[in-house]
């Protein structure tokens, strides 16, 4: 059975310049690969608090053989 685990925005920057890096490209291959300019890359790795979710969705997807499912909101009833 696959394994999932829930991530925050934070998670996916990080995990997004982590699979970036482990494939040896640089913020200039990946971004030409996925279509995107350079600054969007950078974006998407250090500032998490911008958004930039399917970028980085994009990048984990195409750096690993992950799949990110999401975006998820939990409503607890009162």
């Amino acid at each position: 059975m696959a394994k999932k685990k829930l991530v925050t925005e934070r998670d996916l920057a990080a995990l997004a310049q982590k699979l970036r890096l482990a494939t040896g490209k640089s913020r200039a291959q990946a971004a030409r690969e996925l279509g995107v300019a350079r600054q969007a890359v950078i974006y998407a790795e250090d500032h998490p608090k911008k958004s930039f979710t399917k970028l980085r969705r994009r990048m984990i997807e195409s750096f690993s053989k992950s799949k990110v499912n999401g975006p998820y909101f939990q409503i607890d009833e009162r």
